[in-house]
């Protein structure tokens, strides 16, 4: 692949921004300066730097983010900065989209991709990809509420019952939620229908994927694409 080319592919910019890098001495490739933008280069399994960063040759890219709170998971917020502020430049020009939403006050899991087709997957209510989520209540948990969440329970705008997958009380104030819908604010929603209020939410993690406990909010790593689904 042309360097020009694959450099933009990933994300530094226009072909002449690209072209610039190489022929500014900006890129090195083995541990070597190449200055010539047109150099043919095979992509597999590349690691090349700019200005002095490693990087890899990703022809798609997934990232996991554990998201913190005070962001939106919106290209244009309207009020917090965009979880893709956390992402550097690179990624962020190549387009990324959150893998679903996380409110602006729920933390965890949070998945971006350019691949559109792992994000349908990931996306579509017809696949039933479980999240878990970690919710700290108001009131204490009781057992009657645990259950209607198993059995379901109606939402103002669905007169159909919306049930979890699994509910499961880890102490009197903390519950873990299983779904596999997408429902606009649908925990909070869901455990208020039962009888309670949730005063902090955290997703844990969505199919394949469970957030490390070394990833600090904030922080990003790339993940490889989940084919089993």
């Amino acid at each position: 692949m042309n360097l020009t080319k694959l450099l933009q592919s990933q994300g530094f910019g226009t072909r002449r921004e690209c072209r610039g890098l190489v022929l500014s001495g900006r890129v090195d490739i083995a541990g070597a300066r190449v200055t010539d933008a047109d150099a043919d280069v095979n992509p597999e399994n590349l690691r090349f730097a700019v200005d002095g960063q490693d990087w890899r040759y990703r022809e798609k890219a997934y990232v996991m983010l554990h998201k913190p709170a005070g962001y939106e998971c919106s290209q244009r917020p309207r009020h917090h900065p965009s979880v893709l502020s956390l992402l550097p430049l690179p990624l962020r020009n190549r387009g990324l989209q959150t893998v679903g939403r996380l409110d602006e006050d729920t933390t965890g899991l949070l998945l971006l991709t350019d691949d559109g087709q792992f994000l349908h997957v990931y996306t579509s209510p017809k696949k039933h990809i479980a999240k878990v989520y970690r919710v700290t209540l108001k009131h204490a948990l009781s057992e009657a509420q645990l259950a209607a969440l198993r059995a379901g329970v109606v939402l103002h705008d669905d007169p159909e019952p919306v049930a979890a997958r699994a509910a499961t009380a880890r102490d009197a104030h903390t519950l873990e939620l299983v779904l596999t819908g997408g429902k606009y604010h649908q925990v909070k929603r869901m455990v208020a229908a039962a009888g309670n209020r949730v005063a902090a939410l955290h997703r844990e993690s969505m199919g394949a994927y469970s957030l490390p406990p070394d990833l600090a909010p904030g922080e990003w790593c790339y993940v490889e694409p989940d084919r089993a689904c």
